[in-house]
């Protein structure tokens, strides 16, 4: 089964391509865009369903070029797999996992998992708990481990954390690292501009200047002060 182009319904909408729903190894996920894409297909946004795919950060930058000479722009890609969410993430685009939509679902009383309130992590390994999806708002996420947020934090959204916290997406809200006293406890994310920055028993106040491009950030805890840097090439997942 090939990949298939669904033109949007309305104008402003974004068209949706279909990857197969899983790996074939007959073909890669470029070739299918690419045959599924034809001569004159339509303009505009379009939304990547990857399924089950794993899509690296070279094969979605080839991909970003490829929907770009057809006329296309990619804005978000939504699948099952956490890596090519990941890599999507760290190249700017909005994620969305089928996987969290399809368990949530199905529960009673949570058809609406982005709901102002606390909203709990998924516990991962490594004493590590995952969020998946946007924090919006009066959304309060706390764990007693380390964080990681797929999403973006907005204004007025709070994380807190007794290990590290991260985020791929923008930190735009309130973080809270080592809240138990850790003075070793990170926050890092991918554009790192919050409202205020803690670090166990210490606080400030966010960056107002622009992010450099093309990198991460990291907020420690250096005599005492809160200091950002350019985070190092990997994320602290166990060490907290």
């Amino acid at each position: 089964m090939a990949a298939v182009l669904i033109a949007a319904s309305a104008p402003g909408l974004a068209h949706q391509m279909l990857l197969p729903a899983s790996p074939d190894g007959a073909a890669t996920a470029f070739q299918n865009v690419r045959l599924a894409l034809g001569h004159r297909p339509p303009q505009g946004p379009v939304v990547l369903q990857s399924g089950t795919w794993q899509l690296d950060l070279p094969q979605l930058r080839e991909l970003q070029r490829l929907f770009r000479s057809h006329g296309l722009k990619l804005c978000m890609v939504e699948g099952r797999c956490e890596e090519t969410l990941v890599a999507a993430a760290a190249i700017g685009l909005a994620v969305v996992s089928s996987r969290s939509s399809e368990e949530g679902s199905g529960a009673a009383g949570n058809s609406d998992s982005q709901a102002s309130g606390t909203v709990a992590g998924l516990p991962g390994s490594d004493g590590l708990s995952l969020h998946r999806g946007t924090l919006r708002a009066g959304d309060h996420v706390e764990v007693g481990g380390s964080l990681l947020v797929l999403g973006d934090v907005n204004p007025g959204a709070r994380v807190r954390a007794a290990g590290h916290v991260l985020v791929w997406g923008r930190l735009r809200g309130i973080a809270h690292a080592g809240c138990e006293g850790d003075a070793n406890a990170r926050i890092v994310a991918l554009h790192l501009r919050p409202l205020q920055l803690r670090i166990a028993d210490a606080v400030a106040r966010g960056p107002e200047d622009q992010p450099p491009l093309g990198f991460c950030e990291q907020a420690t805890l250096v005599a005492g002060s809160i200091r950002i840097d350019p985070a190092e090439p990997f994320w602290p997942v166990t060490e907290a």
